[in-house]
């Protein structure tokens, strides 16, 4: 998981004082001290959560979580010197995952912290485990457990013809060449008169459309390469 953390504050002493404590606490720490400062940090680091301060001069807090909303999903937790509920409530629908009052509890503001990364990192990790699942019509092809199952048979790839299915099927619609497909599955330079990926999958349609019912999953775009279908 991801340690950065953007501290955005038109106060420098709390930029700076927020610094020393979650560098203690093992995280990198970016800052910044207004709204677009903070967009253009987003542009080119990746940043896993966003400390936000309301009060700002210029785009405050709020309008700086809006903007980010339109791009990011990492968590934003707010602060503010007001203790109103309605500044809360604005938070919070502006796109905020939590919100801290001013003065602020260090303590409080790290359990806070782990508590955002922590969730965002084990939703972040389902959604990825959901990914690497893959159902094509009666097909599922399953990449952490390197399986491919249809209509529950279990179908026996090599370790090759698995990745070269996973791969199209992964990049559903889109064209790889013969010899994009040799460079990624096996990470070696490709030469004009290998016709290895052909023969591979010649033998992985072999082995799906078998139990496809006579669908093709796999089709070839000729003089450019194969693909899989939306």
């Amino acid at each position: 998981m991801n340690n950065n953390i953007l501290v955005v504050d038109d106060e420098k002493e709390i930029r700076d004082l927020l610094e020393i404590n979650l560098k203690n606490e093992g995280y990198t720490v970016f800052k910044a001290s207004c709204g677009n400062e903070a967009l253009k940090i987003l542009n080119r680091e990746y940043i896993s959560l966003i400390v936000l301060d309301i009060m700002m001069p210029g785009m405050d807090g709020l309008e700086t979580c809006k903007k980010i909303r339109e791009k990011y999903n990492m968590p934003i937790l707010m602060l503010s010197a007001k203790s109103e509920d309605i500044d809360k409530i604005q938070g919070i629908m502006t796109g905020a995952d939590d919100y801290l009052c001013k003065p602020f509890n260090q303590l409080e503001l790290t359990v806070r912290i782990r508590a955002l990364l922590r969730r965002a990192y084990f939703l972040n990790a389902k959604l990825q485990n959901l990914e690497d699942v893959i159902r094509i019509e009666s097909m599922i092809i399953d990449k952490n457990k390197h399986k491919v199952t249809i209509n529950d048979k279990e179908i026996n790839l090599t370790a090759r013809e698995f990745e070269i299915l996973y791969l199209l099927a992964n990049n559903k619609g889109r064209v790889f060449s013969a010899e994009e497909i040799f460079e990624k599955v096996w990470k070696e330079r490709y030469y004009q008169s290998n016709n290895t990926v052909m023969v591979h999958m010649s033998r992985i349609r072999d082995k799906i459309e078998e139990y496809m019912e006579g669908n093709k999953i796999i089709h070839t775009v000729w003089g450019v390469g194969y693909k899989i279908e939306k």
